[in-house]
C-alpha cells in the first residue's frame, strides 16, 4: 500500500534534517505506529505522507504509483487525518462542521449524526464547538477525519487528552475500520496505546528509524522475560523477581520449594523499556 524509501526532510532547506534517511513500508490493511519522543520526526513523516508538507527527498509509492510533490485531489479524496491538536471551526456546531467538511469532497461521505454517535457527540450536535471542552475538541476533530470514508487514515496521537472509556471508544474505533479494510498509519508517544493498536511499529528517535518489527518481536528480540514470585514470610507477603535465563530458572524452581508460595505472576518487557534500551530516551 505504502512504500517510503530513502524519506529526508528539512524545514529551513538547510541540511537540518527533522526526518533523515526513513525507509519502512506499510500493508494493505494495516495499522503501522510510529513511536517516539516529542520532535522524534513522528508528525513530519506524517505530514510528507498526507501530502501537507513538501515532498523534498526520497521515494514514496502508495498503491504502486510513486508521488512527486504534493499530490494531486483524487488523493485527498481517499485519505483521512486526524491532527493531535483539533483543528475544528469553533462558531459552527458539531454537525455543521462535519457537513461543511463533507462539501469538500467529490466522494460519497458518511453520515455525519452517525460519525458524532461513534465518537460520542450525538447529543451535542447542534452545540457550538466554542462552548466544547478539550477532549470533546479532539473527538470532534478525530471525526471529521472520518467523513469522507477513508481507505488511507493518518492519526496523530488520537487518544490524547481523553478520558479512560472515550479513548477505549476511540481504539475500538480504529480497530473496526481496519476489519473494513482501512490502512491506518498512528504517530504516537504512548507506548499502551502503539502496543494495543499496532500490528507493527518503528521507533523514531532525532529524525531516525531505530528499529522496526511487531510489538511482540521487539520485546521478544531486546528484552528479558522475568516471573515474580510473592511468598509469605514473618506474616508479611514479600516479592521476588528472577530472570528467565538457564540459572535464573534453576534458582526460581528451588526458592519455591523452599518458600511459602502465593501467587506467580509471569512478565514481557514493555516497549517503552525496549525503546529506552535501543536508544537511550525516554518517550516523553
Amino acid at each position: 500500500m505504502i512504500d517510503v524509501k530513502n524519506l529526508f526532510y528539512s524545514y529551513e532547506n538547510d541540511g537540518n534534517y527533522a526526518v533523515e534517511d526513513v525507509s519502512f513500508k506499510i500493508e494493505s490493511g494495516e495499522i503501522f505506529g510510529f513511536l517516539g519522543p516529542s520532535g522524534a520526526g513522528k508528525s513530519t513523516t506524517q505530514g510528507i505522507l498526507a501530502g501537507l508538507l513538501e515532498h523534498q527527498k526520497g521515494e514514496i509509492i502508495i498503491d504502486g504509483q510513486s508521488r512527486q510533490g504534493m499530490p494531486d485531489k483524487a488523493f485527498f479524496n481517499r485519505i483521512g487525518v486526524g491532527f493531535e491538536i483539533p483543528n475544528v471551526y469553533k462558531k459552527l456546531s458539531a454537525l455543521d462542521n462535519l457537513e461543511f467538511h463533507a462539501r469538500l469532497y467529490d466522494v460519497e461521505t458518511e453520515d455525519p449524526m452517525k460519525i458524532l454517535e461513534w465518537v460520542g457527540l450525538a447529543d451535542s450536535a447542534k452545540q457550538k464547538a466554542s462552548s466544547f471542552s478539550k477532549g470533546m475538541k479532539q473527538r470532534l476533530g478525530f471525526a471529521r477525519s472520518l467523513v469522507n470514508k477513508p481507505n488511507i487514515w493518518f492519526l496523530d496521537e488520537p487518544t490524547m487528552g481523553l478520558d479512560p472509556n472515550t479513548a477505549n471508544s476511540i481504539k475500538k474505533l480504529v480497530r473496526n475500520k481496519q476489519t473494513e479494510g482501512t490502512t491506518i498509519f498512528l504517530t504516537t508517544h504512548n507506548m499502551f496505546v502503539a502496543d494495543e493498536l499496532c500490528d507493527r511499529i518503528g521507533f523514531i528517535v532525532d529524525g531516525k528509524i531505530a528499529a522496526l518489527d511487531t510489538p511482540k518481536n521487539l520485546k521478544l528480540k531486546y528484552g528479558q522475560l522475568s516471573v515474580t514470585v510473592e511468598y509469605a514470610k514473618d506474616g508479611k507477603l514479600q516479592s521476588e523477581t528472577f530472570g528467565m535465563s538457564g540459572d535464573d530458572k534453576a534458582k526460581l524452581q528451588q526458592f519455591i520449594g523452599e518458600h511459602d508460595v502465593k501467587t506467580i505472576h509471569s512478565g514481557e518487557p514493555t516497549l517503552e523499556e525496549i525503546f529506552i534500551k535501543l536508544t537511550g530516551r525516554g518517550l516523553e
